[in-house]
Order: C-alpha cells, then structure tokens, then sequence
C-alpha cells in the first residue's frame, strides 16, 4: 500500500485523522487495498444508519446493501486534500442514498417527493426524540422539531399508509373472515358516524391545542389519567381537571350547535 506523501500530512490534523487520508490519498493513487480497509473501516458506520430505518417495511438486509452502495460511493468521491473527516462526507452521502431507495423504490402508491421525503424525516425525528424522552414524542413535539404544524403530522401519519397497497385477499376486518375484496362496492360501516365526526371536529377546534391532545390520548389511545400526566409533566388531578373542562366545553358547544340546526 503505498504512502501519503509526508507534505500532504497537513499541520493540526488530528492524529487519529492521519490515518483516514492516508488511506484516501493511496485509494485515489490506485490502491484497491487502500481502498478495500477504508471500506471495511466503516462498515458498522453504514450499518448503523441503516438501522435509523428498521421501522421500514423495506428488510433490513435491503436497507444495509443500500447504504454500503453510498459508503462505497463516498469512498470513491471523498477528496482527502479539504482536510475533512472521512465521516463528515459518508454520513450524507450514505443517507442520501438510503433516502433515495426508499423514495424511490418502496412506494407502490405514487406520491409528490416532497411528502415522500417529509414521511421519511418523521421516522427519523420520531426516533430521535423518542431515544432523547425515553418514550414516545407527542404530536406537539414532533410539530415541533420539525416546525410544522401538529395537523401536518397527524397528516403525514395518515399518509405513510399509503405507502405499499394492500392485497385484495386480505381480511377485512380482524374479527370476520371476509376479503377486502368481499368489501368492495359495500356499504361502508364508518358512514353513519361520518356526519358526527365531521361536527366533533369542528367542537374540537374550540379547545385549546394541549387540551385536544389530552382529549385524544385519554379517549382516542387510551392511556389512564396517570400516563398522561407523566408524558405532560403535570399531576394526574390537572389532567382530570382539563379533561372534566374540555368534556364541559364540547357539551356547551354541542348543545349550541344542536340547537341552531
């Protein structure tokens, strides 16, 4: 394997730098073995950034083949002469190729790019604030991070749905045995309730934003009055007070509602 030339060692180079641009320099010169360790060095690197989107459908086995194509590529593309650590250039050039497979090659229903890519970065941020909380983000939080509005994610959520079809052979319902394809032309069970939802959600919009998630996670996931006072920082009595003042408030808003149709 061939040396980097002594003057290309640059002054305040990190010690543990010397040895990544000396392999860059030997790999740009022709050397496959060069070329090779660099490639080896960094694959728990492509592993890892992979492993951001396990919660994929894509298998992980995909996923990992697709970021060792960009680490390769950033191998071959890095420029040891601007001084840069080697990761400063794979980590993007790795995720962007990662980034371009499952936008490109994992969506059966066709979607604008620009939603494609705003569902894959709230997988990313999903996870990372879930490892800096230790639980799960609200829908505030994650709004939040990524300067969007709550309805934007709630939308986004709805959307990843979409990204593979559904076969027709499957059940329809979890407690019955018909087809989707069974369903097809039916009467849609959801439509009777359509017209109430459509009025509660416009109950809702009355409600300050905190209270609607409380609203949801107490009614819509489920969660006990303690688990959402530990989520919220708050006491489990205030969770009960907002709860009793939003149930009063949609009360009001609905008899009102009522009483003009």
């Amino acid at each position: 394997m061939s040396d980097m030339p002594a003057r290309q060692v640059r002054e305040g180079v990190p010690r543990e730098m010397r040895w990544e641009l000396r392999l860059a320099h030997a790999r740009r010169s022709g050397d496959a073995r060069a070329r090779a360790a660099l490639i080896e060095e960094f694959m728990p690197l492509a592993r890892r950034l992979a492993w951001r989107y396990r919660k994929s459908q894509d298998s992980q086995d995909d996923l990992v083949q697709v970021a060792c194509i960009g680490l390769v590529k950033a191998v071959d593309r890095f420029d040891p002469d601007r001084g840069l650590k080697f990761t400063s250039f794979a980590v993007p050039t790795i995720l962007g190729e990662l980034r371009r497979h499952l936008r490109d090659k994992t969506w059966r229903v066709h979607m604008p790019r620009n939603l494609q890519e705003q569902i894959l970065a709230l997988g990313v941020v999903t996870e990372a604030l879930s490892g800096e909380l230790q639980r799960s983000p609200t829908v505030g939080e994650l709004a939040k991070r990524m300067h969007v509005s709550p309805e934007t994610i709630l939308d986004l959520r709805e959307a990843v749905d979409s990204q593979r079809g559904r076969s027709l052979d499957e059940p329809a319902f979890e407690d019955g045995p018909e087809s989707l394809a069974e369903t097809v032309g039916a009467e849609d069970r959801a439509l009777t309730g359509a017209d109430t939802g459509i009025a509660l959600e416009g109950w809702l919009a009355v409600l300050p934003q905190r209270s609607r998630e409380i609203l949801n996670l107490r009614f819509g996931e489920d969660l006990t009055q303690r688990e959402i006072a530990d989520r919220f920082g708050i006491s489990q009595m205030h969770v009960s007070r907002i709860l009793r003042r939003s149930l009063e408030q949609l009360g009001v808003v609905a008899r009102s509602d009522l009483a003009t149709d």
